[in-house]
């Protein structure tokens, strides 16, 4: 059931954003322009204000740009689609239901018959190494867990991109590394374009092929930075920290 790939290229072409603050018009992107590749990790880094979410929404239909496009494999994006999953921060499960039933509800409501849908999400329950616990309730479960449990559910639907706002950013230290360890696992197995936002520079060296800096300052340039590291990465490699101490000074943090 493990997902070849779809396809899942993006194109976003002279992509412009403003929104309304105090009387006045503050663009957050300024006529961008990037290729997704089918199958890549791409993560999207940036102060503040800097469009990161705003960007994550205009892919999954979520907001609508003032200017320019996005296409899928081709196709113009407008509005939500099913070739498309997002994961937010907080997982916002289903209290009523356990993690099966929370999996399951997306394909259930898609109108997939009972039988499949289970068969379905009992798989990917199991992808994200929690199939003790497909009996339990959301208030059963840790954060990070209960974060495997919205992933296991974006993926049962079987997208072509998962889209990622800060999945990880509530979770302590220790399990955001152990479920960075997952999401990569996840990916590679799932072969999904995957689309990600984050604050942690160092999450991003170690999930991303490309990280995508957006610039707050207005008239800024963006800046894509290749990730030519190994699989699976290790944090201690000197190359790893030369590419985190680059992203620093991105930042003006070294």
């Amino acid at each position: 059931m493990t997902g070849s790939n779809r396809g899942g290229e993006v194109s976003i072409r002279e992509l412009s954003k403003s929104f309304s603050l105090g009387g006045r018009q503050l663009a957050v992107l300024r006529r961008l322009n990037l290729d997704i590749r089918s199958g890549e990790c791409l993560v999207i880094v940036g102060a503040s204000g800097s469009g990161k979410t705003t960007l994550l929404r205009i892919l999954a239909g979520l907001e609508a740009a003032d200017s320019g496009g996005v296409a899928i494999d081709g196709k113009p994006v407008h509005g939500v689609g099913v070739d498309r999953a997002v994961i937010f921060q907080e997982p916002r499960l289903l209290p009523w239901l356990t993690v099966l039933g929370n999996v399951a509800f997306g394909l259930e409501v898609r109108g997939v018959p009972k039988s499949e849908a289970e068969e379905r999400a009992r798989f990917y329950v199991a992808l994200v190494g929690l199939a003790e616990f497909a009996d339990a309730y959301p208030r059963q479960l840790s954060g990070g867990m209960a974060q495997r449990v919205g992933i296991a559910r974006a993926l049962t639907v079987q997208p072509e991109i998962l889209l990622l706002d800060e999945p990880l950013g509530a979770l302590d230290a220790m399990t955001k590394i152990g479920m960075q360890e997952e999401l990569a696992r996840i990916w590679s197995e799932e072969n999904v374009t995957m689309v990600m936002v984050t604050h942690d520079l160092e999450e991003a060296i170690y999930l991303a092929d490309r990280v995508l800096i957006l610039p707050k300052e207005k008239g800024g340039a963006t800046r894509l930075i290749t990730v030519d590291l190994p699989r699976p990465r290790q944090r201690s490699e000197s190359r790893f920290v030369r590419y985190r101490e680059e992203l620093l000074r991105e930042f003006g943090l070294h």
